[in-house]
């Protein structure tokens, strides 16, 4: 089967497109904005890179035109000068929509994120929100799987752990506290294969977490002491980051900002894990770890 890939160049997407590489029943159109996006991407005979743009539908739907699902992976946490939620995540969603209906596609699977809800305060879920509002009224059999902070080998998650224990010192916002439920990268694609594969009729929403839900605290030193590494783990109020955060991310037009500081620091929370359903076993924490630090062994 064919599937299209948004955000193809993403962390998420990349690991997605190093699954399909692998496989030998899947094809992927790898769809991101520009040539140099499109340089990035895993070279391989099951992967057709594709310069999309959101603005046009009818040139969207010609770009993914021969795929019979698309993952929607496209979508910002942070605003920049030009960039909003509304444009990035609900607008990109709507256009992907109308795409997939013009050339009959079979299923719609989108990434969101936990906490999504057309009615939430923080204007970043409730984009999420308003954007699986959109794919459920698209009349497309379509599954929302809404996830959780995101490790491995580049990931913006990993990136940061591996930031923090570097410098053996670190300042993190409300000293760490907050509960975090992080999902192996992998796991995450394997689900959205087996989903495109199935291609299941009508829609669902489910949300995907890992197996071990810790502090984020935790997990940086549980990560420094696989790296053989201490880290002395000092805290920023949360409210004194929301101020600085508030003036200047108004002031620059985007950045991080007061709703940004909020999903970092809102405890990750899963009433039913969908690891079951969605026919995953879940990489336990410290493997996803190992990943981590063997990925950097490489780079140094």
């Amino acid at each position: 089967m064919k599937i299209a890939i948004t955000g193809a160049n993403s962390a998420v997407g990349l690991n997605l497109l190093t699954h399909i590489a692998a496989t030998g029943d899947v094809s992927a159109i790898a769809g991101v904005r520009s040539q140099k996006a499109a340089d990035t991407l895993p070279v391989s005979p099951n992967i057709a890179p594709q310069i999309i743009d959101y603005a046009n539908p009818n040139k969207l739907a010609v770009s993914l035109a021969g795929a019979q699902c698309v993952v929607h992976l496209a979508g910002i946490l942070i605003e920049g000068k030009g960039t909003t939620y509304e444009s990035a995540n609900v607008d990109a969603t709507r256009s992907v929509v109308d795409a997939a209906k013009q050339v009959g596609m079979d299923h719609i699977i989108f990434i969101s994120v936990l906490g999504a809800d057309e009615n939430a305060r923080n204007r970043y879920l409730k984009s999420k929100g308003d954007a699986e509002k959109v794919v459920a009224a698209s009349g497309i059999s379509s599954t929302i799987i809404r996830t959780p902070i995101l490790f491995g080998p580049g990931t913006a998650g990993a990136d940061a752990l591996v930031r923090t224990v570097r410098q053996g010192k670190a300042r993190v916002l409300g000293g760490g506290r907050y509960m975090m439920r992080p999902l192996d990268v992998d796991d995450l694609s394997q689900a959205v294969l087996g989903t495109a594969r199935r291609s299941p009729k009508g829609y669902y929403t489910y949300e995907l977490g890992g197996p071990e839900p810790m502090p984020y605290r935790d997990i940086i030193q549980r990560f420094a002491s696989l790296m053989g590494a201490s880290v002395e783990i000092g805290g920023i109020p949360i409210w004194l980051a929301k101020l600085g955060a508030g003036v200047t991310s108004r002031l620059s037009g985007g950045g991080i900002s007061p709703a940004v500081i909020d999903i970092i620091t809102g405890d990750e929370r899963i009433a039913k894990n969908a690891d079951g359903e969605l026919g995953i076993t879940l990489t336990p924490l410290d493997d996803t770890l190992l990943k981590i630090i063997d990925a950097e062994k490489v780079d140094l």
